[in-house]
């Protein structure tokens, strides 16, 4: 009798054969499992490519979103015209150049510090004399560190400021006088110091801090301390001053003026003039305040490249293979959204405003379609028609009356009526447009745009006192329409976070479609597994009969 043999394994993978003396099978039962699990799991995979592309594109949107942030941005300094001293505006920056008439050295003479909107124009300086303050030489002591024996309380100060008592006691050296008054510098505003003459001579000399002011000194007990050092003789008079307290004397295009001090912030609001020596006769200082042209160029060099950054981007989503498809890289080949981006943005910059164009500015595109700067023709233009280029650039906001002045602008600067209504007692109660008002807040006499209508940013004052209609006139320039246009688009509820978090919901969907999907193939995996298992105990059982079987024939053939 042919002989029969088999082989099994209890493992829900393994491979079972049968054989007899006719026929043989085999069973790959991980093989049925497997193809059984990818039928059901080839949607999740064609899901979850088609969230890989998502992702893509949400990656893409925010880069462009981010380009688009710091475009706006840069922009910022020349999106408004507003000129005052708490103005952010690129025209509002000031620059002072000094000059000299006659032989003095106009750096030695006088230093600027000039806050953004001052009063641009021409200055003549001529300074008489420099504001100092009071100095006092004390005799020659012998020694800074030995005790001076000397015990009493004096009090000391500035003519017209605080005083303090200093207590001096036996055992304190000169050196010890010094600190104690230094102790009190705060509150008198004098200053003691010591000058060493020689090995064996010292001398202590106090200063005033504050300028145009005498020192005052009284000895209220005990031993006179100061005229024991020689500083006051018997009745309390200065012995030796080596440097008269004065005031600053100038005269500022004609005018002559006086201050106690020589860092001048009173004349020329947003000017400080540091005075630092006095001019010869016949001499004086040139001074030119003018706009800062140099923080227009620079800034308009920051959108070339903000504008080329973003422009590259939305090329590079654009490129195609050879055969003129789109590029694997490309994934937002053919977008809307970005398109419309692109053309409002070349619509801005195609603008004319004020009979100019971004031409005028020195901005073209090259050859590869980039946006250039010619930094000549800027200059030219920024020192022969400085205005016409603010317009150009900027938004600006005039208005009806002059007692309404212009704070701010605003990022989106709107033309209206402004309606003001002043009270019984003449202060200003409220700002309204079209009866509304709450979209304006007022504070005395300010008045401004509320946080999230179309006026927020807007500022005015009020020199008014009566009630009244004022017409309030914005014009945008190109910088402040891309501004706008850049920050509208790339913010929280922009086009573009629209499309990323349409898409982000999207893929969130789909993921939870491939859970499922994926959640029933390892239940169907399970099931299979058990049902096969169970197949495979059925054939290890029929093969168990047939070995029994063959051997009870094996017995029976012997």
């Amino acid at each position: 009798m042919a002989s029969v043999s088999s082989s099994s394994s209890a493992s829900s993978g393994v491979t079972v054969t049968t054989s007899g003396s006719t026929n043989s099978s085999s069973i790959d039962w991980s093989a049925l499992i497997q193809s059984a699990v990818d039928a059901k799991t080839a949607q999740a995979d064609t899901i979850s490519t088609t969230i890989t592309n998502n992702e893509a594109k949400i990656s893409a949107y925010q880069t462009l979103q981010s380009d688009l942030q710091t475009l706006y941005s840069g922009l910022s300094s020349l999106s408004t015209a507003v000129v005052n001293s708490l103005s952010t505006s690129a025209f509002a920056t000031r620059a002072a150049s000094i000059s000299s008439t006659g032989d003095v050295s106009a750096s030695a003479a006088l230093s600027m510090t000039i806050k953004n909107g001052a009063a641009i124009g021409d200055h003549t300086l001529t300074i008489s004399q420099i504001a100092t303050a009071q100095k006092v030489v004390g005799t020659s002591q012998s020694s800074q560190t030995d005790e001076l024996g000397y015990s009493g309380t004096f009090s000391i100060g500035l003519d017209g400021g605080a005083t303090s008592d200093i207590t001096i006691t036996s055992t304190m050296s000169l050196q010890d006088v010094v600190d104690a008054i230094n102790a009190q510098t705060s509150t008198t505003s004098v200053q003691a110091s010591i000058v060493q003459v020689s090995s064996t001579s010292f001398q202590m000399v106090l200063t005033g801090t504050a300028d145009a002011a005498d020192i005052t000194y009284s000895s209220t007990s005990g031993d006179d301390i100061m005229n024991g050092l020689g500083v006051t003789d018997s009745s309390g008079s200065f012995t030796n001053v080596i440097q008269e307290a004065q005031s600053a004397e100038f005269t500022l295009d004609g005018i002559s003026m006086t201050r106690d001090t020589n860092d001048i912030t009173d004349v020329l609001s947003g000017v400080t003039f540091s005075l630092l020596q006095a001019t010869p006769d016949g001499t004086s200082l040139n001074i030119s305040i003018e706009t800062d042209t140099s923080q227009i160029q620079s800034a308009l060099e920051t959108f070339v490249t903000n504008y080329n950054a973003f422009r590259d981007e939305v090329i590079a989503q654009q490129t195609t293979t050879t055969d003129g498809t789109a590029d694997s890289s490309a994934v937002l080949f053919g977008d809307g959204t970005m398109r419309n981006i692109m053309d409002a943005l070349q619509n801005a910059l195609n603008s004319t405003v004020g009979g100019m164009t971004m031409a005028d500015l020195g901005l073209s595109f090259n050859e590869k379609n980039e946006l250039e700067l010619d930094t000549s023709t800027l200059s030219e233009i920024l020192s022969t028609n400085l205005s016409g280029v603010t317009k150009l650039l900027s938004a600006q906001t005039t208005t009806s009356s002059s007692q309404l002045s212009v704070v701010n602008t605003g990022t989106s600067p709107q033309s209206f009526t402004l309606e003001l209504t002043v009270d019984s007692d003449g202060n200003l109660s409220s700002a309204s447009v079209g009866g509304d008002s709450s979209l304006f807040t007022v504070s005395g006499t300010t008045i401004i745009g509320a946080s999230g209508s179309i006026y927020a940013g807007m500022a005015f004052t009020y020199t008014g006192s009566t009630s009244q209609s004022i017409a309030v006139t914005s014009s945008t320039g190109i910088a402040s329409q891309i501004y706008q246009l850049a920050k509208d688009y790339s913010s929280s509820t922009g086009a573009l976070q629209t499309q990323i978090t349409s898409l982000t919901t999207r893929d969130d969907e789909l993921q939870q479609k491939v859970d499922d999907i994926n959640s029933a193939a390892a239940t169907l995996q399970s099931q299979l597994q058990t049902q096969y298992a169970k197949y495979q105990a059925a054939i290890e059982s029929a093969n168990s009969t047939l070995d029994y079987l063959k051997a009870l024939l094996n017995s029976s053939s012997d």
